[in-house]
């Protein structure tokens, strides 16, 4: 029988949580990197025991580590990333020159082939690809050196690039989500790029047909149909048919459109989930009520789901990487809070456990189906 590994990124440390096909007991280790912020934990398509984390520490700085072992033991790999150095500047809308910093890895995305190639996103808004296990790393400079470059700025968290999806039918073809520039794709394996933020409205910028400047929070895509995505915006959820050629809001009946992640059910391309916050000063769940909203339709309409979840003086966030699904025939979706909670369903959503509590505040969760 299949089993369920999920890979938890924390304020203080990495976790992992395993389980059997029935996903009904689970097994939890950890913490490794205890004190550090795990901003992602990610697992290889290609090789599942290879493990990829995002660590960083206050006086270390940041640290990618890999475990060849599903995190029994882990080491750190190259990290020729230059967090010192400031690398070009850009402007605010008002003109106002700021430098490129780097902070932070804030996602990995492994090649679904190639067990030794990955993908890291990071603040400011670059995007690094290793091809040999994470011994060196490439800038794919051509994002950052976009003309529109200098219009980007940063969201609340930092100008971070936190969402990477390698598109399953076009091997050249990626996409990227930065907050606060919008998404991007490549269709030459990042030698160019193009902004694909048409159909974005965004209160806070002057011209509400901006090319960037757009506070993307998620993107989401489903591997059979690679040219629709989703994408959970700083207001708006909305959806593309077409690559990102032209994006339409889909937020329907959500009690509020605000939110961080976004999610398609493992064999439903149609079936999405997202967690509505109350606002963007108010990082909570609305009214109190921790509640996971289901779309079977691909948006538009929404149904609450709530059974095992608090619905009463719950005050917890969900941020953009701590939600993910299995591929189990019964998908399995699972999500991570601010309150150290990691929720788990086995049917697709209808009912939830809590998988564990009391961890430190969750950053990611990610599912991987083993043998």
């Amino acid at each position: 029988m299949s089993r369920v590994r999920l890979l938890v990124g924390t304020r203080k440390g990495a976790f992992t949580l395993t389980a059997d096909g029935a996903r009904k007991d689970w097994t939890v280790e950890g913490p490794f990197f205890g004190g550090w912020e795990v901003y992602h934990v990610a697992g290889s398509p290609a090789a599942p025991d290879r493990l990829w984390a995002s660590a960083s520490g206050g006086w270390f700085g940041q640290v990618i580590h890999r475990s060849d072992d599903g995190g029994r033991s882990w080491g750190a790999v190259g990290n020729d990333f230059d967090y010192r150095g400031a690398v070009g500047e850009h402007l605010w809308y008002d003109g106002t020159p700021r430098k490129w910093e780097f902070k932070r890895i804030w996602h990995l995305e492994p090649s679904r082939t190639d067990p030794d190639t990955v993908y890291a996103g990071g603040e400011d808004a670059a995007l690094y690809r290793s091809t040999d296990g994470g011994r060196e790393w490439t800038e794919l400079s051509a994002l950052r050196n976009h003309p529109t470059g200098p219009q980007w700025q940063p969201g609340a968290g930092g100008m971070c690039l936190h969402t990477i999806i390698l598109d399953p039918a076009d091997p050249r073809r990626i996409y990227v989500a930065i907050s606060a520039a919008g998404a991007f794709r490549t269709d030459d394996g990042g030698d160019s790029w193009q902004p694909i933020n048409r159909g974005l409205r965004s209160g806070g910028i002057p011209d509400e047909d901006a090319e960037v400047g757009h506070c993307v929070h998620r993107l989401a895509q489903h591997p059979t149909r690679p040219d629709t995505l989703f994408m959970q915006k700083h207001w708006d959820v909305l959806r593309t048919d077409d690559a990102g050629g032209q994006w339409r809001e889909i937020s329907g009946n959500l009690p509020t459109d605000f939110g961080f992640p976004i999610a398609v059910h493992a064999h439903e391309p149609e079936t999405i989930y997202v967690v509505p916050i109350t606002s963007d000063s108010e990082h909570y769940v609305p009214e109190g009520k921790l509640r996971v909203y289901r779309s079977r339709t691909g948006g538009d309409e929404w149904e609450p789901l709530t059974e095992g979840l608090p619905q009463q003086h719950c005050y917890v966030n969900v941020l953009r990487d701590a939600m993910s699904v299995d591929t189990l025939d019964d998908c399995g979706i699972y999500f991570g809070t601010s309150g150290g909670q990691v929720y788990g369903s086995s049917d697709s959503g209808n009912t939830w456990t809590a998988i564990v509590r009391d961890l430190p505040a969750v950053l990611s969760v990610e599912a991987q189906v083993l043998p």
